[in-house]
């Protein structure tokens, strides 16, 4: 059955990305991000402190987070509350330096220098892109939850009232019907909205009688001719939708949350096949290990499994990977019956390399389409 709904039931605004280091706020001891990406200078600045870090037992230490653009909002109430709370526990003052921009640009700024101690991002592929360099040297996947510390699925996005009567995913193949996606040359985010768009395909020609790949190709094709624009990323996207372009927008659901909880007029549309969402977080081995501020680092990695932290991503409109929080939070979310994960299709490694790879599916259809 197909769903759509109107969310009023969390309580969140959403941050439209900021990036790369700028100077600290002597209030709070956080600095935060504003230009395009951190270049070699701008992380030897961020990190110089860092590599002088005392041990916990008093004085400062400096945590630098390289995230994805959407997580900035729920980080900013997150991380003054972990502040206290080491403070507490070891006498430390934390200063926190802070980068969101599009998950798979995070990715590609960690690997050519800039020294983040703790990456949350979007997908597992960017986790994986900084292990196979070397980074990352510890199994990030070693605890209950599998190293993923929020969940969402993909839905759509649309004006209010629903004026082009959207209801599922072949709804925004329809003529006239503009839509907005990030890229995902360069968007995690992207990638699953691609993903519950051709998983959807597959499902869909299954219940027919046969999964049938020509299907979801063809579908995520036809939707692909009525995009408008391909953002960088989830946030970009969002704030092109915010401007009045576009009468549809592929997107995180708890992005859609925290938009209507911000006075937004949109409508959040459950298709009835959709993929549902993991988003991880690693440590940096190598650059916590040159800054000597591991125990810090883990401290916080810990904190974001937390209840206190769980229930503001849960504010915000993600998932909790808790399941008392995602019990107390169950109220405000559909699960369709559709849904599925990626190893439906097959996992990220099949997925990169015949979706996103080259010549590949995706870049197919870009040939085809047309660029945008």
């Amino acid at each position: 059955m197909k769903n759509f709904k109107s969310l009023g039931l969390i309580t969140a605004t959403l941050f439209t990305a900021s990036i790369a280091l700028t100077a600290c706020g002597s209030g709070t001891g956080t600095k935060t991000a504003s230009s395009p990406a951190p270049s070699a200078a701008a992380t030897a600045a961020a990190t110089a402190t860092a590599s002088t870090t005392p041990k916990a037992d008093g004085g400062k230490v400096t945590l630098t987070i390289g995230a994805y653009s959407i997580l900035k909002d729920s980080l900013d109430q997150i991380i003054p509350k972990f502040k206290e709370d080491w403070k507490k526990k070891t006498g430390q003052t934390v200063e926190f330096q802070e980068s969101y921009v599009a998950s798979g640009s995070q990715a590609t700024a960690i690997i050519q220098g800039f020294e983040a101690d703790i990456a949350p991002l979007s997908l597992e592929g960017d986790i994986q892109k900084i292990v196979e360099k070397g980074l990352i040297t510890h199994d990030w996947k070693n605890n209950k939850y599998k190293g993923f510390i929020t969940g969402s699925i993909a839905a759509i996005g649309v004006r209010e009232g629903n004026p082009k009567g959207i209801k599922d995913w072949s709804d925004l193949t329809k003529p006239g019907v503009e839509v907005l996606i990030p890229n995902p040359s360069t968007s995690g985010g992207a990638k699953w909205d691609i993903n519950a768009v051709y998983g959807a395909g597959l499902k869909t020609s299954e219940a027919a009688g046969k999964q049938d790949p020509a299907v979801a190709k063809d579908l995520l094709s036809k939707i692909y001719k009525n995009i408008k624009v391909l953002d960088k990323s989830g946030a970009d996207s969002l704030t092109t939708f915010d401007k009045g372009v576009g009468d549809a927008i592929i997107t995180y659901e708890n992005e859609l949350v925290a938009r209507i909880q911000s006075g937004k007029k949109y409508v959040e549309v459950i298709p009835q096949y959709t993929t549902s969402i993991e988003n991880p977080v690693a440590l940096i081995d190598k650059y916590v290990d040159k800054h000597g501020n591991r125990e810090v680092a883990q401290g916080f990695l810990d904190y974001l499994y937390t209840p206190e932290a769980q229930k503001v991503f849960a504010d915000k409109g993600f998932r909790s990977v808790l399941p008392e929080v995602a019990k107390q939070y169950e109220k405000n979310y559909t699960t369709p019956a559709g849904l599925f994960n990626i190893e439906y299709l097959g996992g990220w490694d099949k997925v990169n390399k015949e979706l996103y790879g080259k010549g590949a599916i995706w870049e197919t259809i870009l040939a085809e389409g047309g660029a945008k």
